[in-house]
């Protein structure tokens, strides 16, 4: 059944940040394993998540974005971005391309480019969709695995986190952000780059923490203006500890390093149309065999619910605990 807070009958696009949910599935399940011996949970819990979202959102477009192996802009900048993070297990590197080829069936339209991350072609997907005349405006969901994309958060467009493996998830609107981390959306970007961000390992200011950051940015808005009233000696300042303007301005270019390392790039060059992700108008004979080889038998009998022509909806902000 939808959910009881759908408020609206207007157009909805769903964009995946597939790395990220293939990754958290692949965590989240016990590993399955094919008669040929090559594991499938990945496979499975990135399907079963995307099931369980197009039944609660039924969008009318769904576009994949996908990370590219290799070093991306960032890198090439700053050789330790995400230094820290392990290697990709190969079990889970190897179910990937196979995940693509049961989008590419659904006609869900994959976007890669090498040298950017998932997360520049979102920010990329998510301002050129906003740029189409849409009556009512286009409702987006980002679906993903981890709150990078809060960043994106506006009037139209809403994060779709999982937590909790996959069975959890809330929506993040404006207001949610806000009432989650205390700082609006559009100060995402400036949070990290003053308190940093360890699973990216952007460095943000040296010995500035969380609360400190929120503080800040309640008080100067973002860190262009922090700076400006900082080297200004402005009264505003007046009232900061010493031991913290010092250590501002001494990481100043860090700072603002961070924030290019931390904001996700809206221009990448993609030949995007909105009609691409218009994916209800697949062989469902094709994905029941596919499914079928793969032993997913509950999905099959789950395709009728993503095949019901029910009019395209949007939910509100709320916690979501799937059955």
């Amino acid at each position: 059944m939808p959910n009881e807070n759908i408020i609206n009958n207007g157009k909805t696009l769903l964009i995946i940040d597939s790395n990220s949910i293939i990754h958290r599935a692949f965590h989240a399940l016990p590993p399955l394993v094919s008669e040929k011996g090559k594991q499938t949970g990945a496979i499975y819990g990135s399907l079963l998540t995307l099931f369980k979202v197009i039944k609660e959102i039924n969008p009318n477009f769904i576009i994949a974005c996908f990370d590219v192996p290799g070093p991306t802009f960032r890198h090439k900048k700053f050789k330790d971005y995400k230094a820290k993070r392990p290697k990709m297990a190969e079990e889970l590197s190897e179910q990937i391309p196979k995940i693509k080829e049961i989008f590419k069936l659904f006609n869900i339209q994959i976007f890669e480019k090498e040298g950017f991350e998932a997360d520049d072609l979102i920010a990329t997907v998510n301002k050129e969709a906003k740029k189409r005349q849409v009556f009512p405006p286009l409702e987006i969901y980002i679906l993903s695995g981890d709150l990078d994309t809060l960043q994106l958060v506006s009037n139209n467009t809403k994060v779709y986190a999982l937590q909790k493996g996959i069975k959890k998830a809330i929506i993040y609107d404006r207001k949610e952000v806000l009432s989650q981390f205390g700082i609006k959306p559009t100060q995402v970007v400036d949070f990290k780059a003053l308190s940093g961000d360890p699973s990216d390992n952007i460095p943000g200011v040296t010995g500035i923490g969380k609360k400190i950051a929120v503080k800040l940015l309640l008080e100067f808005g973002n860190i262009e203006n922090l700076y400006e009233n900082l080297e200004q000696d402005s009264e505003k300042t007046k009232g900061l500890n010493p031991k913290l303007q010092e250590l501002l301005l001494k990481y100043k270019e860090q700072a603002f390093f961070s924030k290019f390392l931390a904001l996700a790039k809206d221009n990448v060059p993609i030949d995007f149309k909105l009609g691409m992700g218009q994916w209800r108008n697949f062989d469902k004979k094709k994905i029941s065999e596919v499914f079928e080889n793969y032993k997913f038998y509950s999905l099959i009998k789950r395709l009728p619910e993503i095949c019901s022509s029910k009019n395209p909806v949007s939910v509100s902000q709320q916690k979501l605990i799937f059955p």
